[in-house]
Order: C-alpha cells, then structure tokens, then sequence
C-alpha cells in the first residue's frame, strides 16, 4: 500500500476517466479508489487497470444508486480513513495531472507539517482541450484563508491533503449541494493550516454538463450559506457575500467571458 491514495467520483463518464487515469506519469506512487456513482454507463474494469500505468492498485466501489457527488466522495474517503492511508488527493473525470503532481504535493507537506492540505495553480480548457485560462490562486495560508469568502481558492480536483485530519473536521456535508468542496475548505480553514502551490499541476475540463454550470445557481447560493455560517464584521466576508449575490444573478456566459479576459 502506498502513502497516497486519489479519491475519483465516477458518473457516466468512462471516456473522461481513462483520459484522467493515463494523466498520471508512470513513476507516481499512489494508489486509487474510483467510486461508481450508481452510473447506468459503466466503466470497463480490465480498460481502466491497462489506462493506469503508475506504481499503485486501483480499487473499485459501487453505490447502486445515484446520491450525488458528496456521497460518493464520503465513500471513498471513509476507506482512506480506514486504511490509514497518509495523504488523499483528489481528481474529477476528464481532468488532468500535470508533471509527477502527486510527488511533488506530498514531498511539499512532508516537508511542512503544519501544513495538513495543499492545492496547485491551475489550467482550464473547454471539452476539446482547447485553453480557457489559467487559476493563478494565493500560496500562503493567511491570504488563502482571507479571500475564501470570495471564492474557494483551493480548486478541489488539484488538491492533496492529510487523511488524519477527517478525524477533525469530520467527512464532506451533504447539506450543501453543489458546494460540498467549499464546506469542506472552510471546516479545513477554521483548524489547520493549508496552501497552494505556485505551479500548474492539475488541467481541469470545463464541461457544458459539469455540476459548476448546470447546477451554478445552486452551488452559488449554498456558497452564501456557507459564507454566512462562516460570517465575521469584516471587509472579506461582506464583500465576498456582495460578490456573491452579484455572482447570482449574472449569466454564466458573461462570467466565462471575463475569466477569459482577466486570466489570459
């Protein structure tokens, strides 16, 4: 068993996890736990173990139903937990890793310990891989945590952290749908420490049938929830709810435009 495992959800995406799965560089050692979603398109086991080149086993779980994301994700953390595995890192179907990005995480939080989750600057594409725009996101902890109340500033399928922490925070809430991540960055927040690292190490796919544009109204307004669970006088929680409310009523298109322009 290796050191660390990656968490995939998996919903009726077999294409996008072979193409995630043949990301990861050969000499990464880590193993993997993908977590059927009550899929009706299922994956092809034996195409998935030939697609996984790295040093490590794939596991395979099966809900029978569909619950969502955030149970899927419990599910398989909850083996993590129990196979005390040191770090859990994470990656959605169709994303990619980019260089040895497992490696590199875990040698950044061996090598600071107060330190318990670490994410990676970002790039992003359409579904032809076709360049969007670069995530460009803070590295240290007081500034990461400061304009969490604007927007995650972990992006969830690049992040590594250490499982021992669950034991804290407990597992991803299923009370905020669409936002399971941004829940979970601020229980994460209000007791550890966390950081980015300033390389592209993760390529995520920003897909017309992603829970980030089919679902935005909802994971915008559990962002609100959250930011008002977490809310204190103060210049960051009051414009991050401000940006927020804008966020809801202005048209993905226009949003996408302006990521465009801004982070070219």
């Amino acid at each position: 068993m290796n050191k660390i495992v990656l968490l995939i959800p998996y919903y009726n995406n077999s294409e996008g996890l072979i193409k995630s799965l043949n990301s990861i560089e050969p000499d990464e050692e880590l193993d993997i736990i993908i977590v059927d979603d009550g899929s009706k398109n299922k994956f092809d086991e034996v195409i998935l173990q030939s697609s996984f080149k790295a040093k490590g086993t794939l596991y395979f779980e099966y809900l029978e139903q569909n619950q969502g994301i955030e149970f899927a994700l419990n599910h398989g953390l909850k083996i993590s937990v129990a196979k005390r595995y040191k770090y859990t890192a994470r990656l959605d179907c169709g994303d990619v890793c980019l260089g040895r990005r497992f490696a590199i995480q875990a040698a950044f939080l061996d090598q600071n310990p107060e330190i318990k989750i670490v994410g990676s600057n970002v790039l992003a594409v359409d579904s032809n891989d076709n360049y969007l725009y670069a995530i460009n996101l803070p590295l240290e902890d007081k500034d990461i945590k400061n304009k969490m109340y604007f927007n995650s500033m972990l992006i969830h399928p690049a992040i590594l952290f250490t499982t021992s922490i669950i034991d804290t925070i407990g597992f991803y809430s299923i009370k905020h749908k669409s936002a399971e991540d941004y829940a979970f960055f601020f229980a994460i927040s209000k007791k550890f420490k966390m950081a980015n690292i300033g390389q592209y190490l993760t390529q995520i796919e920003i897909n017309e049938n992603g829970i980030s544009i089919q679902k935005r109204k909802q994971q915008v307004k559990a962002r609100i929830q959250i930011i008002k669970e977490n809310f204190y006088i103060g210049f960051y929680p009051i414009y991050g709810l401000v940006r927020n409310y804008i966020l809801l009523i202005m048209p993905y298109t226009i949003i996408l435009a302006i990521k465009k322009r801004i982070k070219r």
